[in-house]
Order: C-alpha cells, then structure tokens, then sequence
C-alpha cells in the first residue's frame, strides 16, 4: 500500500512539473513569434519606404540632373535594404539610408521649382507617413524583444529557455549619429 502512494504522489509530481515545462515552453513560443511578427511588420514598413524612393529619386532627378551623387547614394542605400537580414543589418542600412535621405533633402532646398511640384509633395507625404510607421513598429518590435528577453532570462524559465534552445533577441537600434536631427528647410 504504502508503494502504490509513492508511486501516485511521484506520477503527480512528474505531471506537475510536466505541465509547468509545457506551460513556460508554449509561453516562450509564442512570446517568439510576437518578436518575429513585430519585426516583420518593421520590415514591412522598411521596404514600403524603399519602394517610395525610387519614385522620388526620378521626381528629382527631373530637376536636379547634376546631383548624381546624392541619387547614387540613395540607390546604394536601397539596396543595403535588399541585402539586410539580422536587426543589426537593418539598423546599419537604416543609417545609410537616412544620411542619404538627408543629402537629398539638401537637394531638394536648391530647387523651389521642385518643392512646389505635385508628385514630389505626394511622395514626400508618403515617405513622412512611412517614417511614422517605422517608428511605431519598431518601438512594438523593441518592446516584444524586451518582453521576451526578460523572461527568458528570470528564474525558472531561464532554465527552460537554456534546455530548450531559446536566445536573447537583438533591439533595432539606431546609430549616435542618426540620433541627431537633420536640419530641413522647406
């Protein structure tokens, strides 16, 4: 008799602590996929803006033929897009892209003729409004890591994460030189 009791309170006990290992496994999964999810709406936003360039590069290029070098910039920003993988890529062509966006608001400054032209108005209306949701996304994105990054590291879904294979993610984060505003003129 006092067996049988043995074995049913270990049988118990081992499904406790099964279902706390599903439990926190699940849990851990999901919070993955929240990260995963969230960055892919930053990349979302990331090739919406990249797409939105292209237009607006060939709207100034119309008046500003002899800036090539800020158009070649872009377009050699553009495609650090393309090539990007990890939040640290993307953050490093993020940067590209915006000193270059900069130059080409420079640009911009030397022409009225093209700040008055109605396609350059709508697509920088359209870039303005990316930008904002590039933002809110990787403020949601930063916000899934940190939320999966804690908990993975508190105790004793710590020891799960490690069994399981689960890793810290990476915030996107922007350069020190990207933090200060670029001065724009219109």
């Amino acid at each position: 008799m006092k067996g049988a009791r043995w074995l049913i309170v270990l049988i118990v006990v081992v499904i406790a602590i099964g279902g706390l290992l599903i439990g926190r496994y699940n849990t851990l999964v999901g919070m993955e996929e929240k990260v995963n999810g969230a960055w892919a709406q930053v990349e979302n936003q990331l090739k919406r803006r990249a797409d939105l360039i292209p237009n607006l590069v060939e709207t100034v290029k119309g008046y500003a033929a002899h800036e090539e070098e800020v158009l070649t910039q872009i377009t050699e920003a553009r495609s650090s897009f393309n090539r990007a993988n990890t939040p640290s890529e993307y953050a490093e062509a993020n940067a590209e892209f915006e000193r270059a966006l900069s130059n080409l608001y420079v640009v911009v400054e030397n022409y009225p003729e093209l700040k008055a032209n109605q396609n350059f108005s709508e697509l920088q209306y359209e870039l303005a409004g990316t930008e904002n949701r590039i933002a809110t996304e990787r403020m949601r994105y930063n916000e899934a890591v940190e939320e999966f990054n804690k908990t993975i590291r508190r105790f004793p879904t710590n020891i799960i994460a490690g069994i399981f294979g689960f890793e810290a993610k990476q915030y996107f984060e922007i350069d020190e030189q990207d933090m200060k505003v670029p001065e724009v003129n219109f």
